[in-house]
């Protein structure tokens, strides 16, 4: 990168082999990050995926989710397959896919109802420079705008009867999480906490459980991503070693409940202050479509908050800990909300490795199961 900056001027174009060139001599992570927006490995080699490109193959279907058909339906391939191996970057499909599964195989029983998570592309519209045909009239606000391209979005979900908004963003080729809660309340409220296993997360559908582990001082973690009797069980780990201001690791007799944003980054590499104007901006117009009254979602009333969260400790896996973060947030949520919100005890790293593992399980049985039906089918 130095030699070349030394024989090029800031100036000079760049054809694309010399771009890509230069994108592979960059430091890690921004290479990867780069490389990966690109839809090339930095690893050496072709990825799979850019390999079937190269030669003008269809990427294989495996799976179709939701099983029934319905709007928002998803359709899974090898290439999405792929993306889940070492050192790739997790694309939107399978970032859409698993917080989908997270809500409809409803994992953390009462949190999940309480919860919608938008699609991937919903804060790629909303954050978009303004379009040719969009109107430019200087009465219509900014957020006015912005709001027009997703209205339709939630047109069947009433989101302020909901606690938690769940976004994911990707941002300069970095995925973040953004949890808004509370949506619907207007104000902070303080209320009695009663801890135990009467507030724990829980439903027939929830396959992430939290259990006693011999004493009611110690908490027993599984997770089900490969099938039924397949649970991968943590150590037991102290209350005391758990976040202080989630359902588990709260100790308070009271706690405070107020609308806010929370901000999950694994890799924290520059300020969100841009996203939450941009939510709120949507939520303030949401609020006026859906209530038809005036609401100012200000930083003083709709506060935001950068989360103390698990880092990751390379530069490809933000996507896993986007995942994590909000498959912990189900299982374990905050219930304190009074800053700033410590979560680095929310789960061991080790847990984070093994997600890529989990999800490729969990799309095999997937498919397995739906060939296993389309099969029957066929015999009648």
């Amino acid at each position: 990168m130095a030699e070349y900056k030394q024989h090029r001027s800031s100036s000079s174009p760049v054809d694309w082999s010399q771009g890509l060139l230069l994108l592979h001599t960059c430091p890690s992570p921004l290479d990867r990050h780069l490389l990966g927006l690109l839809g090339h490995s930095a690893k050496p080699g072709q990825s799979s995926a850019a390999q079937r490109n190269s030669a003008g193959q269809q990427p294989t279907r495996l799976i179709q989710y939701p099983v029934v058909p319905c709007i928002g339906r998803m359709t899974l391939t090898q290439e999405d397959l792929d993306c889940l191996d070492a050192g790739e970057f997790l694309n939107d499909v399978i970032i859409d896919f698993y917080l989908k599964y997270l809500l409809l195989e409803g994992v953390g029983g009462t949190v999940a109802q309480r919860s919608h998570v938008f699609s991937s592309f919903f804060y790629k519209q909303l954050s978009c420079r303004r379009a040719a045909g969009e109107s430019d009239a200087p009465f219509v606000p900014d957020h006015h705008t912005r709001h027009q391209r997703v209205k339709t979005w939630t047109r069947d979900v009433d989101i302020f009867s909901k606690d938690f908004l769940f976004v994911p963003v990707n941002k300069a080729a970095h995925w973040f999480l953004v949890v808004v809660c509370f949506p619907g309340l207007e104000g902070v409220q303080t209320e009695e906490f009663q801890s135990g296993a009467e507030n724990e997360p829980a439903g027939p559908g929830n396959q992430f459980l939290m259990e006693p582990a011999g004493s009611g001082n110690q908490v027993q973690m599984f997770g089900v991503c490969a099938g039924g009797s397949e649970r991968a069980a943590a150590e037991p780990r102290p209350r005391s070693q758990l976040p202080p201001c989630s359902l588990l690791g709260c100790q308070k007799k009271t706690v405070t409940k107020r609308p806010c944003i929370l901000v999950m980054d694994s890799l924290k590499l520059s300020s969100h202050d841009d996203v939450c104007r941009l939510i709120r901006g949507y939520l303030q117009v949401e609020w006026e479509v859906r209530r038809k009254t005036l609401r100012l979602f200000a930083p003083a009333s709709m506060r935001s908050c950068t989360c103390s969260v698990p880092q990751q400790d390379n530069g490809s896996d933000c996507g896993v800990y986007l995942l994590q973060f909000a498959e912990s947030f189900l299982q374990n949520p905050v219930v304190d909300f009074d800053p700033p919100l410590r979560l680095e005890g929310w789960f061991p790293r080790q847990r984070a490795r093994q997600k890529r593992d989990e999800i490729r399980s969990l799309l095999l049985r997937l498919e397995r199961a739906q060939l296993n039906e389309q099969n029957q089918d066929a015999e009648f």
